[in-house]
């Protein structure tokens, strides 16, 4: 998943604190996900684990600027 305007930081501040918390829950399944098949072998694309990390830290800082 490559990052497009939808994904930066500046978009994510748009949407509402439950918006950013389902989507916390998906990227951390779908990191979860790319973990296990990386550990078996079957990745695909090894990049893919680095944009969900960095987007998953993106979400969870503007969750943090949206609690403060």
């Amino acid at each position: 998943m490559a990052t497009t305007k939808t994904n930066t930081a500046k978009a994510m501040r748009d949407k509402t604190v439950d918006e950013l918390r389902t989507r916390e829950k998906e990227l951390s399944q779908q990191l979860f996900a790319l973990r296990f098949n990386k550990s078996t072998g079957q990745l695909e694309s090894p990049a893919k684990v680095r944009s969900v990390r960095r987007e998953l830290a993106r979400v969870l800082t503007v969750l943090g600027e949206k609690s403060a």
